[in-house]
């Protein structure tokens, strides 16, 4: 066979089997969503499960795409965790829609690498855009918004670990700069060792994380009764720091901690670092996306002092994952930061829009403005405040049913789709609970644990999720509980 009947193989098959294939793919993924309740929420296999249901090496000549259809149940659904599971409560929720799905299939048939304006123009002006959008149902003052004229705007980031890093990393570059004004004598290995960070001792582990990514010390805090760190406790650590020769530059304000989702006083300690000149960044990744909600705007006041915020709409917002939204009020320090700019990256048209490779930590970038803009459009602002307040209410409703048994307390208060709680009882009854629960296998959960109190964590995630799946979830944890107490 000649080259060129190879070649005209290879394009009639990707024209006609595999645009089949992609049809077939399609039916599969609603049919696996619609039922999705009926499937067991964490698979029972062990690890390396998977290295036996397949061959040792890759195949030498093409498989039919039926072969890859008729496997996918037994190779890779057998050891799926279904996180849109309604029976599924662990961690937080990771967004999910047809809308985001359909939107990523665009996005990955036009796959561009958006890296520059002019690798794909509509790449980044779609996701200033959408940034704009989000950032006005959130409530998010002007100054942080592109369309305020001035050089803010918002970006897209993978994940808000990466909004933390790159926060960090724009703090880190303003201070040196401005320490340097001070002291030109001094080494910037002499300033990076005198920087330092503060945080909510509750705070999530990805911002102690972008502390030795950045090489700077970071502090934990001891927050208040209600975990939330304070004005008055960050002025303390950065009053001491100070005098004992250390540079004060960056904070991270948790709004809806991971262990019990409680706020930060972010109005507080908005004062506190505008008074000392450090960079304020605001945490928002899972509760952000209830800021959509007038309703719940109080808890973060004082918004409009920080330097950086982020929420992740993977999250709760029904976007597929990855889709990470950050807004800068000085996207410059970052810019400044990150520019490295190689004669194959430049272009006509540098400074009349933005170049979102210098905004984030890899050059590359999808399209994913696209998956909000198709979850904005077709579900629009009052659907999505919908569905923000149904799983809030299905949490309140386990939270009753939960503080109708004595058994049972709650140990936090619930604000948003998270209801922590535990038995009346030691820590090691609770961990009992939570073997029984997970090993039943009907719902699955994790636990926290805070000074020294252990208890369970149960997250309303699925966008399936009905009152009638609260029930469940409860009997579970009721039927499991009866297992544990009788064995005292």
């Amino acid at each position: 066979m000649s080259d060129q009947d190879t070649k005209l193989n290879f394009e009639t098959m990707e024209a006609g089997d595999f645009k089949d294939f992609a049809k077939a793919m399609t039916d599969y993924i609603a049919e696996y969503l619609e039922n999705i309740r009926d499937r067991q929420v964490v698979p029972s296999v062990k690890p390396g499960y998977l290295r036996p249901l397949v061959p040792e090496q890759a195949p030498e000549k093409a498989e039919p795409w039926t072969a890859v259809m008729a496997d996918i149940e037994r190779v890779v659904m057998s050891g799926v965790t279904h996180w849109h599971s309604p029976r599924f409560h662990a961690y937080f929720p990771t967004a999910n829609s047809y809308p985001a799905i359909v939107a990523d299939m665009l996005s990955g048939a036009i796959a561009c690498i958006g890296f520059t304006w002019i690798a794909s123009p509509a790449c980044t002006e779609l996701e200033v855009v959408m940034l704009d959008w989000l950032g006005q149902m959130l409530g998010l003052p002007e100054s942080f918004l592109a369309r305020s004229g001035g050089e803010a705007g918002g970006v897209i980031q993978g994940t808000a670990s990466e909004a933390t890093l790159v926060a960090l990393l724009g703090a880190k570059n303003r201070t040196i700069l401005r320490v340097k004004e001070k002291h030109p004598e001094w080494t910037d290995t002499e300033i990076l060792s005198k920087l330092v960070g503060y945080c909510n001792k509750q705070a999530h582990s990805s911002v102690e994380r972008a502390g030795l990514l950045g090489g700077v010390k970071l502090r934990s805090l001891q927050p208040d009764g209600k975990r939330r760190l304070r004005g008055d406790t960050l002025r303390d650590a950065i009053e001491e720091d100070t005098r004992n020769g250390l540079i004060p530059f960056y904070v991270v304000a948790t709004l809806g901690t991971t262990s019990s989702c409680a706020f930060d006083a972010l109005d507080e300690i908005g004062d506190v670092c505008n008074e000392h000149g450090v960079w304020l960044h605001v945490d928002a990744a899972y509760a952000g996306s209830a800021f959509i909600c007038p309703e719940y705007r109080y808890l973060m006041k004082g918004v409009e002092k920080a330097d950086s915020f982020n929420f992740n709409p993977h999250k709760w917002l029904l976007v597929n994952f990855d889709c990470s939204a950050l807004w800068l009020k000085e996207p410059r320090w970052i810019i400044d930061a990150f520019n490295v700019d190689p004669l194959y990256l430049k272009h006509d048209m540098q400074g009349s829009a933005p170049d979102y490779r210098h905004w984030q930590i890899p050059l590359g970038r999808r399209f994913r403005a696209l998956k909000l803009w198709f979850v904005l459009r077709l579900y629009g602002v009052e659907n999505l405040q919908k569905h923000i307040r149904k799983h809030i209410a299905l949490a309140h409703l386990f939270e009753k049913l939960c503080s109708a048994d004595e058994r049972f307390e709650i140990y936090e208060e619930v604000t948003m789709g998270l209801v922590c709680f535990r038995l009346n009882d030691s820590n090691e009854k609770n961990e009992e609970l939570l073997r029984r629960i997970n090993g039943r296998g009907k719902i699955h959960l994790v636990p926290s644990k805070i000074d020294d109190t252990y208890f369970l964590r149960l997250a309303i995630c699925s966008r399936f999720s009905e009152e009638s799946d609260i029930h469940v979830s409860w009997e579970e944890v009721k039927a499991s509980a009866d297992e544990v107490l009788k064995g005292q």
